[in-house]
């Protein structure tokens, strides 16, 4: 906003000395410039966004390094000015397919060793409590009444985060609470209701195992332990 406003106070002069117009006109103009200005500052966060979080995908999948950035970033411009590459491109491939396998495996074995880390930590918390098919839970919050059954129905609140704090999931976001059978959500969460009464509230942590497994889930990377804030709301 402010780089708008200095934008229009070096233009109105001009608009002053140029042909004269109603006012009704000149005000026109000057809106429509306005929210030209306004919507490219938006196009451009927006755009800005995207290249930042497809930087973060690119990251995790490769090993880069600070020296990786600029001929990364030149290739890219180049591809979207369609200019004519530099170097032969094709001959590449074999090369980029090659680097993807032996980054794999680096991020790959990076994520276990801090997911591993992670839930021992998590474990040693106050208050934790094992559940038998090693899912981790800590109530911050009892609740009171009756806890669901394994074939019950429960209704609640919930966030759901990877270990680095990404959240790919809210019922809080959608401010729409989410109800469901113990015996259709995903293994960690059908041991842990059972352990809550409506009120309560507990965090929740679920070792790949007892989630999506090796199965990638739209934002959720394959083997991914998962944290879950989780508000019970009703049960039956």
């Amino acid at each position: 906003m402010k780089k708008i406003t200095v934008l229009l106070c070096l233009l109105l002069p001009m608009l002053a000395c140029a042909k004269e117009t109603d006012s009704a006109e000149t005000a026109k103009s000057t809106e429509t410039a306005t929210s030209t200005l306004t919507d490219q500052a938006e196009r451009n966060k927006m755009m800005y966004s995207l290249g930042y979080l497809s930087g973060n995908n690119v990251q995790r999948e490769l090993e880069f390094t600070p020296e990786d950035y600029k001929p990364f970033s030149q290739g890219q411009r180049d591809s979207f000015l369609k200019k004519k590459p530099q170097i032969d491109v094709e001959a590449y491939k074999t090369a980029i397919m090659q680097e993807y396998q032996r980054s794999a495996q680096i991020v790959a074995q990076r994520r276990e060793n801090e997911q591993k880390e992670y839930l021992a930590n998590f474990q040693k918390e106050k208050g934790v409590k094992v559940l038998d098919n090693g899912a981790m839970m800590k109530l911050s919050r009892p609740g009171k009444g009756k806890s669901p059954k394994a074939d019950g129905t429960a209704t609640v609140h919930y966030t759901g985060t990877l270990i680095d704090g990404t959240q790919f999931d809210s019922s809080r976001g959608r401010n729409q609470p989410f109800t469901a059978r113990l015996t259709n959500v995903i293994p960690c969460w059908t041991k842990a209701l059972q352990q809550m009464k409506p009120g309560a509230r507990a965090q929740v942590v679920c070792p790949s195992d007892t989630a999506y497994g090796n199965r990638p889930v739209g934002p959720i990377p394959p083997n991914s332990v998962l944290v879950f804030d989780i508000e019970v709301l009703d049960v039956k």
